[in-house]
C-alpha cells in the first residue's frame, strides 16, 4: 500500500539525528515518500494555467492549503473564465450536431 495520505494526515517529522530510534527513522522515510508522491500526483492534476500561481512548496499539506486559498480567490474565477473563453474561441462546428447542441 502506498500510504499516500500519511503526509497529508500527519505533520512533518523532526529532522533526523544520530540518536533517533529505528522506528522514527522508518516513519521519517515513509513520510518523505508519501510527501513526494502526493506532491507529484497533485501537481499532475492541477490545470496548467494555474500552476504558476500556486506557492512553490515541498510539503504536500502546504501545497493543499495553497490550492485551497487560490480556489477561494478571484484569480481562480479569472483562470476558469480564461479556460472557458479559450475553449469557446477554438471550438469548431463539425456538422454532426445541431448548432444549439454544439
Amino acid at each position: 500500500v502506498l500510504d499516500l495520505d500519511l503526509a497529508l494526515s500527519t505533520d512533518k517529522p523532526a529532522s533526523l539525528t544520530d540518536t533517533i530510534s529505528t522506528e522514527h527513522m522508518s516513519f521519517h522515510k515513509f513520510w518523505e515518500r508519501s510527501n513526494r508522491l502526493s506532491l507529484i500526483f497533485m501537481r499532475m492534476i492541477v490545470a496548467n494555467n494555474i500552476k504558476s500561481t500556486i506557492l512553490v512548496t515541498y510539503n504536500a499539506k502546504e501545497f493543499m492549503q495553497s490550492v485551497k486559498n487560490l480556489s477561494q480567490s478571484e484569480s481562480a474565477d479569472k483562470s476558469r473564465a480564461g479556460t472557458l473563453m479559450g475553449t469557446l474561441t477554438t471550438i469548431k462546428y463539425d456538422g454532426s450536431r445541431t448548432m444549439h447542441e454544439h
